[in-house]
């Protein structure tokens, strides 16, 4: 049995938007409970990460525009009709092809992480 390939309007949001798995957990989380603020804490407890990795995430869905600041430290879900409609596919894919999608995220961070080793090589002129 194949695998479906990804919709090039996933892979382009992926490849371009999405730092990191928690990162689209986290958007994810959000989505799933559109009218619930999030402090760092409590995104941190469901994504089993750090607190300051929790508060990392909640800047970074703000500053993105999926979120909106919900009181002095909690953000809630808040992107465009537009941007909701493309996280909704988004959500689709990774439900149902997760391997693919956390692959593709891999693959962008690998390759920052060769292009910074490659500043680094040492090449004869």
């Amino acid at each position: 049995m194949s695998v479906p390939e990804l919709p090039a309007e996933v892979r382009r949001f992926i490849l371009t938007s999405v730092p990191s798995v928690p990162y689209l957990e986290a958007v994810l989380l959000l989505r799933a409970e559109p009218a619930k603020d999030w402090d760092a804490a409590e995104l941190a407890r469901r994504l089993y990460v750090r607190e300051r990795n929790g508060a990392d995430l909640l800047e970074q869905l703000r500053a993105s525009g999926l979120a909106q600041a919900a009181g002095e430290r909690a953000v809630r879900y808040a992107p465009t009709a537009e941007l909701a409609d493309l996280i909704d596919h988004v959500a689709h894919a990774y439900a149902s092809n997760l391997v693919a999608v956390t692959d593709l995220i891999h693959s962008r961070i690998d390759r920052r992480a060769q292009q910074f080793a490659d500043a680094f090589r040492f090449r004869k002129d």
